[in-house]
């Protein structure tokens, strides 16, 4: 077999998660073990100096080239890793830096294939790369992505999406879904199989590639609807309908339909079983309760009706999500 090396250059800036930029390293150093080193990738780190580059948890990383030189380079794969700053009230926002925006359009025209990681993703919004395309993200910064970009049409639940040569992935250890995802487009399923039990997780996760988190809190929420989202969550193992949220209120059941579409993005029922789902999955993970006693618990009534919000929301069962996720309390 040929020997084949794939130029994969992944940025850098001070503040970087520093899952995003070695998490993929791994999944392509593994990809040389399996193959007996015969094909894999060539990974280089690269930032807008030679100087050390402090991340987000603290650690320095030295890159092997500047943003300049890469920039006259072919570059196979240019891997695009985000940074997050939080407020006073400690609410969650991508960092998106111009200078290094600026960067992204340079050197994803050198690039056969863009991949963001993480919160990486608002960086190539900002660049101009996802518009009109599908993308995802982190589940804590995909309404920030949506409201300050709206050609893109953003996913928060997929744990990856490719929308032709435009790779974008959600949070944390999702970076290492992307790219075994990315080793299985290069290299076969089979490959991409061998790497995933090599660290020890599934090539594919189950849940129809879910993050399995549901973004139940506003951007910035006003008080009303945050007093709304505690009357939702005192109420969820009763009968509680629009009429009663409206009624808590204080205004027409159709004005508090306009205010959950304009503060949350979603109606106000789809809101009551997320945050239902949401209950469920905590007790799924934490306690041994039966699956009847979770679903009166959490509102929905009967089982069957608790095994069918999980299908819709999550696309699995509530028995496989406490089969992957359970943990002692």
């Amino acid at each position: 077999m040929s020997r084949v090396r794939r130029l994969v250059v992944v940025m850098l800036f001070d503040g970087v998660d520093l899952l995003d930029v070695t998490g993929p390293p791994e999944v392509f150093a593994l990809l040389g073990r399996e193959t007996d080193g015969e094909t894999g990738y060539e990974v280089a780190l690269a930032a807008a100096t030679l100087d050390p580059v402090t991340t987000s948890a603290g650690v320095r990383l030295l890159p092997d080239l500047t943003f300049a030189e890469v920039s006259r380079r072919a570059v196979d794969t240019l891997l695009v890793p985000g940074s997050v700053d939080s407020d006073e009230q400690g609410r969650v926002r991508a960092v998106t830096d111009p200078d290094l925006v600026d960067w992204v359009k340079t050197l994803a025209g050198r690039a056969r294939r863009i991949a963001s990681v993480c919160v990486g993703a608002h960086l190539l919004a900002a660049a101009g790369l996802l518009d009109g395309k599908r993308a995802t993200t982190h589940w804590s910064t995909a309404r920030q992505l949506a409201a300050e970009h709206p050609a893109v049409k953003v996913d928060a639940d997929p744990v990856y999406i490719r929308d032709g040569r435009v790779w974008t992935g959600a949070g944390v250890t999702a970076c290492l879904d992307l790219s075994l995802a990315l080793v299985a487009e290069d290299f076969g399923e089979a490959v991409a199989l061998r790497v995933a039990r090599q660290l020890v997780m599934y090539l594919k996760r189950p849940g129809g590639q879910s993050q399995f988190s549901v973004p139940l809190e506003p951007v910035s929420p006003t008080r009303r609807m945050a007093e709304l989202r505690h009357f939702v969550t005192e109420h969820l193992a009763g009968p509680l309908t629009i009429a009663d949220l409206a009624r808590h209120a204080h205004v027409s059941e159709r004005q508090l339909t306009r205010i959950f579409k304009t503060e949350l993005g979603t109606t106000p029922a789809a809101y009551i079983e997320a945050a239902r789902v949401e209950a469920a999955r905590n007790r799924l993970e934490t306690t041994d309760d039966t699956l009847d006693r979770i679903a009166s618990g959490c509102g929905f009534g009967t089982t069957d009706t608790l095994i069918r919000a999980f299908r819709r929301t999550l696309d699995t069962t509530p028995t496989e999500y406490r089969t992957r996720f359970r943990h002692s309390g």
